[in-house]
């Protein structure tokens, strides 16, 4: 979905399809007719913006085979979509029983990363709409926070330098540029937009950046103003920004909220939950490790890392933080000029959701992606953005 901005610029509005990941490119193709064209004809229009995931051997062969790319582009012109933003975060695996930490590897110390993200930047590159010139990619934050030391930061940082040079002549090449999008994540080595200042001024490069993940600094208790000022300052280009929104509990001490909160104590993925205290942030690792006694000091408001579908938080006593999400979107792009003009809504646990709350249908998950997708349309254009057909 595309939006022209008061200040003439285009602004693109994508879902991710992590929702329903698939390893190869044949599942990736049987994505594109069995959710993605139908969430289209289900919003009634003649394009829909998608955040491709790719996991490795999908991204793999068609960085190796030019004849494949064709046709994966030629199939999303066919069903009326189209890519102007990846998902490059998952390298695989995504769709298992369990997740976890596993998400977070290889990380950018680890040539595998390097080399990944390099093919889906190729891909991207073949995939960008011809009235497009710039594609973005989003990925982990340098590493999990564990067992990375000085020696891992050196790598990563010559890695991602390394990237920077190759999309340099990538540009060159094809006429594309494609940027690349660190995303903060509780519990990693970047958690907040903040700890992303210090990396990514060191390497000193406008194709590296921030994706601000709406869920993932509500978790952390990031006020949007300061976050966003604080990048601006510094010099931090936003290249894209998930839309999503966050588990949040006001009352924890009370067991109908901890009650209510097992609920989404799934063993899918990992639910990092953090709770603001007058000596800092706290939080565990996972919402299940919260709940157990009192690691978790709960005198104040917890938030978990569960993405909840934007356009329906959970009953009470529990909410989403989609409040922060309008405060995020509305400095992003309600002021002047817009501070990126990649959008994605990502929320890929429809299917890790309690079981009353998750579609059991293929039709019940197209309707609910494509809920999500009104919802954010309605906050672009109430902030002054026009819908393109």
């Amino acid at each position: 979905m595309r939006f022209r901005h008061p200040d003439g610029s285009t602004v693109h509005l994508a879902y991710c399809t992590n929702v329903h990941p698939a390893e190869s490119l044949d599942g990736v193709l049987a994505q594109l007719r069995d959710h993605c064209e139908p969430v289209r004809r289900r919003l009634g229009r003649d394009r829909l913006g998608i955040g491709l995931w790719l996991a490795r051997d999908a991204a793999h062969a068609l960085a190796g085979d030019p004849v494949a790319l064709r046709g994966l582009r030629s199939e999303l012109d066919r069903r009326g979509l189209e890519v102007v933003t990846l998902n490059g975060f998952p390298y695989e695996g995504f769709g298992a029983e369990e997740v976890k930490y596993r998400v977070y590897r290889p990380d950018w110390a680890d040539p595998e990363r390097l080399e990944h993200t390099t093919f889906l930047a190729r891909v991207l590159a073949g995939l960008l709409p011809e009235d497009v010139a710039e594609g973005s990619i989003s990925t982990l934050p340098l590493a999990w926070r564990t067992a990375y030391d000085d020696a891992r930061a050196d790598k990563a940082r010559a890695a991602l330098v390394t990237l920077a040079e190759r999309l340099d002549a990538l540009e060159e090449l094809t006429g594309k540029s494609i940027r690349i999008a660190l995303e903060p994540e509780p519990g990693c080595v970047v958690e907040t937009t903040a700890d992303a200042i210090a990396p990514l001024t060191e390497i000193g490069h406008d194709r590296i950046g921030v994706c601000v993940d709406a869920c993932h600094l509500a978790t952390s208790f990031e006020d949007p103003e300061t976050a966003l000022a604080a990048l601006d300052a510094a010099g931090v280009p936003v290249v894209k920004s998930q839309l999503s929104a966050a588990l949040h509990a006001e009352q924890p001490h009370l067991p109908r909220v901890r009650e209510a909160l097992a609920a989404f104590a799934e063993p899918r993925f990992l639910h990092q939950t953090r709770t603001a205290t007058a000596a800092g942030l706290r939080g565990t690792d996972d919402l299940g490790e919260a709940l157990a006694g009192d690691t978790l000091p709960d005198a104040a408001p917890w938030r978990a890392h569960f993405h909840v579908p934007l356009h329906a938080a959970p009953a009470a006593p529990l909410t989403s933080t989609l409040p922060v999400l309008e405060d995020v979107l509305a400095r992003l792009v309600g002021g002047p000029h817009p501070l990126t003009r990649h959008l994605e809504v990502e929320t890929y646990t429809w299917q890790a959701l309690p079981p009353g709350l998750r579609p059991h249908t293929r039709a019940q998950l197209v309707d609910g992606i494509a809920a999500e997708l009104t919802l954010a349309r309605d906050l672009l254009t109430g902030l002054g953005l026009k819908e393109l057909p």
